[in-house]
């Protein structure tokens, strides 16, 4: 029987989760309670009431009670994701650390911890501590078997302006108009979290068309976000008003073009060039002479696609890649990228000419 999608279920997260299909969703994102422990009242320097987490749902009697909460959901969330997918889960310094240990001792494998940076975050009224300005997302994989796990690296590098996208990452709190009101004019949510944040997520780990599960869906920042760039979601709520919220959001959100919201595509998933076919469609004749973007170093191409070089080094002929990392006395080499040719204009790596070839397939 098909799974319903784009939908917000109302209950108990763990039970619903265990109600869903084994393997079903591509990713989970999870913005757990934090467990905060607040003791009383937090104030400002002028005594008014600073409007912090004190609802029930972030109370636990104990930490033992939270640690025993907090496997119940990884594993539930464990069994619905398909063995490729990977999870994500927000906390402060108040929980993440739990959460850390609980995810590898449910199996789960670390991928990466991120620092969510705040550009504007809440002073520490009482000067008693450092301002607390920051939050750790870990990202996780099912397992340490995955091997073939959702990461748009081309895409994360392309939102970085060509640079590899690091694991820190400087964003506002959720303010102004994506703030949600409640009737009142006060807070919707008191941890509603800002969409770019989930928009990277989203990016970075999953691909139009996938199903995205958040079993602490709030007012729906996770769907909102997956449906306007066409993920499917299944949200859950114990709260019926905040899934009421969440509803009402979703309804009024137009997903974007599907050519609009695809990812760049990562190299690894482009079809394999052997060096031989530059040959073989006369892009490269034998005898050409290549070198590195420097010019000292060069190797001669030869008609069964190897190349051969001489230096202070030794003679060397092999295939691009090997004979790139024997000039160089170098344990590897991406000879692509290393190897240039001679063109109207200078030098240019040879993986231009791999990307005429593709690009005529």
């Amino acid at each position: 029987m098909p799974m319903d999608k784009d939908v917000i279920l109302v209950g108990d997260c763990v039970e619903l989760m265990n109600g869903l299909p084994a393997g079903s969703v591509d990713m989970v994102f999870a913005d757990p309670p934090y467990n905060l422990q607040l003791g009383g009242d937090l104030l400002r320097p002028d005594n008014s009431k600073v409007d912090a987490v004190d609802d029930d749902w972030d109370k636990f009697a104990d930490f033992a009670r939270y640690d025993s909460f907090t496997h119940a959901w990884l594993k539930a969330a464990r069994r619905v994701l398909r063995p490729e997918g990977t999870l994500w889960v927000i906390g402060s310094y108040h929980n993440v650390f739990r959460i850390g240990t609980a995810l590898q001792d449910e199996g789960y494998w670390l991928l990466n911890d991120i620092i969510w940076r705040k550009t504007n975050p809440m002073p520490n009224f009482k000067g008693k501590r450092f301002t607390n300005a920051h939050e750790t997302l870990i990202w996780a994989a099912r397992d340490r078997q995955a091997k073939r796990y959702t990461f748009n690296y081309e895409a994360m590098k392309e939102l970085n302006e060509g640079l590899q996208m690091r694991s820190d990452w400087l964003f506002p709190l959720c303010t102004g108009g994506e703030r949600l009101k409640g009737e009142d004019g006060k807070k919707a949510h008191p941890t509603q979290k800002p969409e770019a944040l989930l928009f990277r997520c989203l990016m970075a780990a999953s691909n139009p068309g996938d199903t995205i599960l958040d079993p602490f869906f709030g007012t729906g920042t996770t769907g909102a976000v997956a449906k306007r760039h066409r993920r499917h979601f299944i949200g859950l709520e114990r709260d019926p008003t905040y899934a009421a919220i969440a509803r009402k959001r979703i309804a009024d959100i137009e997903p974007l073009l599907l050519e609009d919201v695809a990812p760049k595509p990562s190299k690894r998933s482009e079809p394999r060039i052997p060096f031989g076919v530059l040959i073989e469609a006369g892009l490269l004749n034998p005898g050409t002479r290549l070198s590195d973007h420097s010019g000292r170093l060069h190797a001669r191409v030869h008609a069964d696609g190897t190349l051969s070089s001489s230096n202070a080094l030794g003679e060397h002929r092999g295939s691009i890649h090997q004979v790139g990392a024997a000039v160089q006395g170098a344990p590897a080499c991406n000879g692509w990228t290393f190897w240039h040719f001679d063109a109207e204009g200078g030098r240019r790596p040879i993986d231009q000419l791999r990307q005429q070839v593709r690009a005529g397939l």
